[in-house]
Order: structure tokens, then sequence, then C-alpha cells
């Protein structure tokens, strides 16, 4: 009979650490070769494209029709963040300044509500009075001038605009689109609200539907992050995503 073979021999303490070294090793080899050849560099990139989107400049998507007939839902909007001061990337801190925004400016804010992002145009600026009388807005005293639209304001496109009243206001200068709904229990007129220093009015062209300084009262400036310029791209929602072609690079005024 064969005699049965000798127990096998735990290895050496010695053995066993090594091979831990070695395992260790390949494993941080393997670590800092992934992290110089590309995490740090996808990080650098991420952080180039937020910073410039926080700073220099961004896009919208606009979910709302509070802008209509300028800007519809499903629209996506470029901002200028360097259209009025320079900001500190991710803050609201102005590192320098060199305009403020004018009546008329299409621009993009923080809710003074909840801090959400809106897309409001400027209707009364510092030391101005603003009210609206009959439909009718009226800046220190002065009546905006209304006319039929140029059809370009709208780029052809109504939907959702059936019988409302689309008018083109000036604000003393270039005329814009406003749509009025004239339904029963809205209410767009306001009395006159006195604008202090470092105090924006703002409205929504659709002046029926917008929740805008009517109800949230004049806006600081420091809640202001740029204007809002072009329409670089747009969909319609209601029709499987469609792309509304004549709205593609539509210039905002």
């Amino acid at each position: 009979m064969r005699p049965d073979p000798p127990p096998l021999q735990p290895p050496l303490p010695d053995a066993v650490s090594e091979r831990g070294r070695r395992m260790s090793d390949r494993v941080r080899t393997t670590l800092t070769r992934w992290w110089t050849e590309w995490l740090r560099s996808a990080l650098l990139i991420v952080l180039l494209i937020t910073s410039f989107r926080s700073a220099v400049a961004d896009w919208n998507d606009v979910p709302t029709g509070s802008m209509k007939p300028t800007i519809f839902e499903g629209d996506r909007i470029v901002v200028n963040k360097l259209a009025y001061d320079l900001k500190l990337p991710f803050t609201t801190l102005r590192l320098l300044s060199w305009a403020d925004p004018d009546r008329g400016d299409i621009v993009v804010l923080y809710s003074p509500v909840d801090g959400t992002r809106l897309v409001k145009r400027v209707v009364g600026v510092p030391g101005d009075t603003v009210a609206m009388t009959d439909d009718r807005l009226v800046v220190n005293g002065e009546a905006a001038a209304y006319s039929p639209p140029d059809p370009q304001l709208v780029a052809g496109w109504t939907d959702g605009m059936s019988g409302r009243l689309i008018a083109g206001e000036a604000l003393g200068g270039e005329a814009h689109a406003v749509m009025i709904a004239h339904r029963d229990g809205m209410t767009p007129c306001f009395a006159p609200v006195s604008l202090a220093p470092g105090q924006y009015f703002l409205m929504g062209d659709n002046r029926d539907e917008s929740f805008d300084s009517r109800f949230f009262g004049p806006v600081a400036r420091n809640r202001i992050l740029g204007r809002a310029t072009v329409v670089a791209a747009s969909v319609d929602r209601e029709r499987h995503f469609r792309p509304r072609w004549e709205r593609f690079l539509h210039p905002l005024r």
C-alpha cells in the first residue's frame, strides 16, 4: 500500500506578503495610469465646459409659453453671460461690469421665489415708474406704441395662438411681439410701480399667462444672469419632438 502524501504546508508568511505587495503595486500602477491618461483629462474638460457655461455662454431649454409669441415651448435659447458683466464661475459674484440690462432686453434670471431659471423681458429699469392700463404698457407716464407685428418676430409659427391678440410693442425703441388673450378673469394690468436703484421690472411677452414681476415684484440686478440672443434649435413636444426648422437660429428681439 502506498503511503499517504504529506499534508500541504501553508505558504510562508514572507511569500504571502510578497504576493500581496506585487498585487498592490499592479493595482496602484493601473489606477495611476487611469488617472493620468484619462480621468484627469476628462475632469479638466468637464471643469472647462461647466465654467464656460457658467460665466461666458449657456443654453436653456424653455418649458413654458410665458414668452410667446417670441419664445415657444421646446425652444433652446442661447444666453450671452458676458452681455453685462463677468461673474466668478458658479456664483453670481460680479468681477467686472460694463453694461446693465436695458428696456426690451430678453434676460435669463434666478426667480426671487424659488431660484429657478426664468426667461423674461425687461420693461422697466432703475428709476422708472411702470404701469399697465387697458393692456397697454406705460413707462414713466408714456404709453408704449402698438402696431401689427413684423411676421419675422414669430418666425411664422402660430400654434397655440389662435384667438389671441398679437401686436408689436415699442418701448421707445425697437418693437417686439406681445400676445394678449383677452379672457375673462385675466387681469394683466397693474398700478404704477416705482423702481429703486438696482431693481428691474420683468414681464413675459405672453401677458396673460406669465409669472413675472407683477406677482413677485421687481428683480435685483444680481439675479440677472445674461441676455438671450437667439433660438439655437426648436422642437415641438406635442408632435413627437418634430423639429421646427423655421425657428433654428432665429434671432430674439
